[in-house]
């Protein structure tokens, strides 16, 4: 899709109703919804990060989606595809200028020429014990991104066609912080890589706004 008509139409988000849960919901296997709904989130004190769902033109001004490819680290998350953004600073004003920040750091984006749009809705991940606070921003992209190389592996640049295409949600067997096994994950297959767990269901909520204005 074209930015410039994109840019007209998805403005239409900020008054529509987030699904949250509803959509999340989607993207998560049976096991991992009871766990959410058994936690008092406020009693596990969790960490809190903001996240940026960034979208822009490529050279020939078609729309994509920003993510990207995690370091290996001994870590939970390690290698895993997510979004630009990161953990909460002191020095932050509040969690969208920690999204800022860290978008920013990550892939060198101008953040005096992101649109942010809204925020969307924030979600528990329990094995890391962070609440993620997702916004949804527009970015002209007047110059290259600039990977952070210490936290960055790689971009991964989706097309919005791609992105909303239906055939690219899948199931796949993942072993997961929640099953010792091999379990039916829901996941988006974006690029060639699997997209699942808070990702996914953060995309998820992505998808069904668009899917109203667009």
């Amino acid at each position: 899709m074209d930015f410039q008509d994109f840019s007209k139409q998805i403005p239409k988000i900020k008054n529509l109703p987030l699904p949250g849960e509803s959509s999340h919901h989607k993207m998560a296997p049976l096991d991992r919804i009871k766990e959410l709904k058994a936690l008092n989130v406020e009693r596990q004190a969790p960490k809190k990060a903001g996240v940026m769902a960034l979208f822009y033109p490529d050279d020939r001004y078609h729309t994509h989606l920003l993510l990207i490819l995690r370091k290996t680290y001994p870590g939970v998350h390690s290698n895993q595809i997510g979004f630009p953004g990161g953990k909460e600073e002191r020095g932050d004003a509040n969690i969208l200028e920690t999204a800022l920040r860290e978008t920013e750091e990550e892939v060198g984006v101008d953040l005096k020429k992101v649109q942010v749009l809204r925020p969307l809705s924030e979600i528990y991940i329990p094995p890391s014990n962070f609440e993620v606070y997702p916004y949804l921003g527009l970015y002209q992209k007047e110059s290259p991104f600039r990977l952070q190389e210490s936290e960055v592996e790689a971009l991964v640049e989706v097309s919005l066609d791609h992105f909303m295409d239906d055939r690219n949600l899948i199931n796949q067997r993942l072993t997961t912080s929640y099953s010792q096994g091999k379990v039916p994950v829901p996941a988006f297959k974006l690029n060639g890589y699997t997209v699942w767990g808070a990702t996914a269901m953060m995309l998820m909520e992505v998808k069904e706004l668009f899917k109203r204005v667009l």
